[in-house]
């Protein structure tokens, strides 16, 4: 399918290379969404588990709460 620009208010259809680089692109920010969502899942098990070891180490939830700065 065709894919189409819009330039100074002109719309024509992509050329071959235009096409080529946008759909790289599309595919690049899709990784790097993939990424940052797969960081921020990582972090929050990394907290999860943080905090489970405090507790197994004793503390309780005021005490690790002090401790997080939260």
């Amino acid at each position: 399918m065709a894919k189409f620009i819009s330039i100074n208010g002109i719309r024509r259809e992509m050329t071959a290379a235009e096409e080529a680089k946008y759909n790289q692109d599309v595919i690049n920010s899709s990784a790097v969404r993939e990424q940052k969502n797969q960081e921020e899942s990582d972090r929050e098990t990394k907290k999860a588990s943080g905090k489970q070891k405090l507790k197994d180490l004793g503390l309780n939830d005021d005490e690790i709460k002090a401790l997080m700065g939260v």
